[in-house]
């Protein structure tokens, strides 16, 4: 099997409404008006050219640790920009030659991380 990529994640939050508007927004991310009436609520956000769907999910609490990253031409930019918005965003990290990275999280405690290759 070859993959030509990843289509979406999913993420559970606990109020799909205030995570739609969050990733909207903060973030900067559209929502898409694809999404079937399922039995629950929820959003499709479109991220560049992947997917991260919202799941709602009432007492979800995030694993310690699981994370996604957005990928960004400007690290110190784009933690500038989330700051200005009022989102707490950790001090930028150097991964050897790799990458710089910097964490905030979602209203639901969704840990998310911004990358810079390098």
């Amino acid at each position: 099997m070859q993959f030509a990529g990843v289509h979406h994640v999913s993420l559970n939050v606990t109020d799909a409404a205030e995570c739609t508007r969050f990733y909207v927004d903060i973030v900067g991310m559209t929502l898409r008006d694809d999404r079937p009436d399922f039995a629950f609520e929820g959003a499709w956000l479109q991220a560049g050219e992947q997917q991260v769907h919202l799941l709602e999910v009432a007492g979800f609490v995030p694993p310690k640790g699981q994370h996604f990253a957005l990928r960004v031409a400007d690290l110190d930019a784009a933690k500038a920009d989330l700051e200005s918005k009022g989102v707490k965003v950790s001090d930028p990290s150097q991964v050897g030659d790799i990458c710089r990275q910097a964490f905030f999280r979602d209203p639901t405690g969704n840990l998310i991380e911004i990358n810079q290759p390098l």
